[in-house]
This record gives C-alpha cells, structure tokens and sequence, in this order.
C-alpha cells in the first residue's frame, strides 16, 4: 500500500516571539521539522509534502531532498493547509498521515504502529490519540458504549460531561487519501474563526457512515506541541532522556545522564564513559571504550576507540585511537590526530595533521601545520602561521624534535629527524637530520647590580 506524508510547517509561531522560524529552533541539535521528517521517513513513508508559509525558503533549505513542497500563502486553518498538497497527492491511493511540524517527539515506533493500526481496521481516518489526567486545551476524543469514535471536540465547545474525558487527539491523523481529498473539498468555514479545520473531515467521513478510529499512544509524552520557549525546553528534556536511555542500553556508561547533552545524530560506542557535563553535539561519532571527562564540548567530531578526552573543545576534528587530548585543550576545525597522539594541556589545534605518535604536551599553539610521526613538540612552541593578510603551512617531518619556545615561521619545512633548538626562531627550511639554532647570542655582563 502507497503510504504519504503531510507535514504541517506553514504557521509562523509567534508565541516563540523568535526571528527564527517555529519550526526550525533546533531540539537536541536538530530541527524539529527534521525531527519530524526523520522519524516519518523511518516509519516507512516513501513521498512527504511540506506545507510551508512563514519562513518558507529556510524550510524547504532544510529539507531539501527529502520533501516535497506547497505553500500556503494565507494561514486560514489546517484544513486548508492539508489542501495546499493536492498539487502532489490529489490523485495518490493508500494512506496519509497529516502531523505538525512542530511535534519532535512523535517516535518512528508510534508512527509505525499508529499506521499498522489504521490499515489493519480498515478505516477511512485514524486519529492518533492519548489519555492524560491533565486534558485541558486539548480535544477530547469521545466513544460510544461500544468504544468507537463518535467526535472530536475542542476544549471551548466541550460540555461539563466532555470536559472529564482523558482521552484527548493529538493533532496527528491517518487518512485513506481519496476520502481525504474529497472531503476536504466539502469542509466549511463557517465559524467563529472563519477557519478550515482538518477535524471537521472526520465529521463528514462519520456522516457517510465510514468507520474512524483512534489509536491511543501510550506516553502522552510524545504529543506534546512545542509553541513556546518553555515547551521548547520541556521538548529538548524528554528528547535528552530518550536519547540517554538508548545510549545507555547500548552500553554506554553515562556517569549523570541528567548532565549529559548528547545531539540527537551522535554515534557512540560499547563501553565508552562520559563524565558530567559533558556536551556531544552535531555528526559527532565515538568509538569504543573512549574516555570523555567532565566539562568537554564536542561537535560534528570523530574520536576512535580508547582515545582519552578530558575537559576539552573539540570541533570538526578526527581523533585517532589511543590518542590523548587534554585537560584544557582545543582542537579547531580541520585537526586530524592519528593513533597514539598525545595533545596535552593548554595546546590549540588548528587544521593541522599530526600524524601517529606525535606529542604536543603542553602550551603550544600548532596552526595550518602537518606534523610527522613520532615528532616531539615542547611547550610553548608556536607556528607562525599569519601574516596579517594570509595563512601559511608550516610542513614538520617524522622523529623530530622541536625546542621549546620555538617559533616556526610560515612557510617553512623542517626534516625528518630535524633538531630545533629551544628558543630559536625558524625562517628557513631544515634539511634532515639537522640542528637549527635561531637565537641570539648570550652576553653576560657580571658585577652590573654593583654599578
């Protein structure tokens, strides 16, 4: 059976009180609209419009490739909105599911069940409900005595009777997709609004005699629509716990999973510890009995198995494994560390390579620089990669050792095996196995407090 998808995304959201729009503000890394997409397209959906509006072209650059599009370009109500797909679905068999944009924690898995649900029962619409004991704003769903779905409605319209029912819609349908376009087309707006709403097809389908249903999901939870700042963080809470508990079932020891902020994309392996206050955020991928301390800030990084991260900022970087980096290191992007590298206190990285074993143990700065295999880096070592106008590589072989207190100047190229005295200033190339001195002669002038 054919199965689409209508993503809701046309309002602009201005309880957000944002120039960012709604549906973008990201929660755990990633937009809620992708939140969205992501977890329809798991469910096994294979075409999805978006129906956008407000903010539409930044919408559809984040969804590019994945989704279609229509636009709505007046915001008259959901019903119209789920219209504006006609251009892509009108003619379409199979089932449609309509979700907001704005609802991140809808589960692949309930998406999944919630279709199996309405296909198997073979009814024409399915809403995709829950039971709270606090329903308040929410729609009720209302069941006969034989249990089936009699109506929808709406906290304003609700008697006192309706008012105490726990079961309520989450906005969320499953349609057959000729019944929804053709009562769509009969769906009025004639109320106080002057509004099309998409609950009102359910009406018509139900005056017609076709079977709706509604499918109870079981954590309330993952209805939740984020309009506001505060739902925005109570989104991004039960996101970050969702998030945690998966990776911890997968063997990963979070030492305080409550003050630990792990991205919704972020890969980590079996046996790896991360500390407290840590931050994984972006395409970020951890292998293997990785060590993170407390306080690091990783994004869109690759670390691999066994390597040791402690209270460090970490940015599009590849660490390899058995590699060690910190305390209090950065690594900007465009570093690659190979294995076993050691990378200690107080150094910056800056789109350099340095290659197996290299050591930069402690208050160095290395920038636009490849460094070789095995080379020792003493502190306080520097290249010199900045003129003022233009970045230049400094290019350093394997086995060698570099002074403390050197300055590399850019561009410059030092051999393999190369000696560089500490406190020398380098401004041309080192052939290999050389000694560079580059400082200036000692004079001494004893008895000088005297005079």
């Amino acid at each position: 059976m054919n199965r689409q998808a209508i993503i809701l995304a046309a309002g602009k959201g201005t309880r957000m009180k944002s120039k960012m729009y709604k549906v973008l503000h990201p929660v755990c890394g990633k937009p809620m609209v992708k939140h969205v997409l992501d977890n329809i397209r798991g469910a096994g959906v294979s075409e999805v419009v978006t129906i956008v509006g407000h903010g539409a072209e930044q919408v559809q650059e984040v969804l590019a490739g994945e989704s279609k599009f229509s636009r709505q370009e007046e915001q008259l109500g959901t019903a119209h909105a789920v219209a504006m797909a006609q251009e892509h679905l009108g003619e379409h068999t199979g089932t449609t599911v309509v979700i907001c944009g704005d609802t991140p924690l809808i589960s692949e898995e309930t998406i999944s069940s919630f279709i199996a649900h309405h296909e198997n029962s073979g009814a024409k619409a399915t809403i995709l409900s829950a039971v709270t004991n606090q329903p308040f704003g929410y729609g009720r769903i209302i069941r006969d005595d034989h249990n089936n779905v009699v109506k929808i409605v709406e906290e304003k319209d609700a008697s006192l009777e309706e008012k105490l029912v726990s079961e309520i819609s989450s906005g969320t349908f499953c349609f057959d997709n000729a019944a929804l376009f053709e009562k769509l087309a009969q769906v009025s707006n004639d109320n106080a609004q002057g509004e099309y709403y998409l609950p009102d097809v359910i009406q018509l389908l139900q005056a017609d005699g076709e079977k709706v249903e509604a499918y109870i999901t079981e954590d309330f939870d993952e209805t939740l629509g984020v309009n506001d700042r505060v739902y925005l963080a109570k989104a991004e809470r039960l996101m970050r716990k969702r998030i945690n508990d998966r990776h911890m079932m997968n063997g990963v020891t979070l030492i305080d999973p409550e003050t630990t902020y792990i991205d919704a994309d972020v890969v980590i392996g079996a046996d790896t510890v991360v500390y407290p206050g840590t931050v994984l955020a972006g395409q970020t991928i951890i292998g293997e009995d990785v060590f993170i301390s407390a306080n690091c800030d990783i994004k869109d990084s690759t670390i691999g198995d066994r390597a040791q991260i402690k209270q460090s900022v970490v940015t599009a970087s590849i660490i390899g494994e058995d590699t060690t980096v910190g305390p209090y290191a950065q690594l900007r992007p465009g570093s690659k560390l190979g294995k076993a590298v050691k990378v200690g206190n107080f150094v910056e990285i800056k789109k350099s390579q340095l290659d197996d074993e290299a050591k930069v143990s402690h208050l160095s700065y290395i920038g636009d620089a490849t460094v070789g295999a095995r080379t020792n880096i003493g502190c306080g070592a520097i290249t010199v990669n900045y003129d003022g106008i233009n970045k230049f590589k400094t290019t350093i072989g394997k086995d060698a050792f570099i002074g403390c207190n050197s300055n590399l100047v850019a561009p410059v190229t030092i051999g393999d095996e190369s000696f560089i005295a500490a406190g020398s200033t380098i401004t041309e190339n080192v052939p290999e196995s050389s000694l560079a001195l580059g400082r200036a002669r000692q004079t001494t002038k004893e008895g000088y407090y005297k005079k």
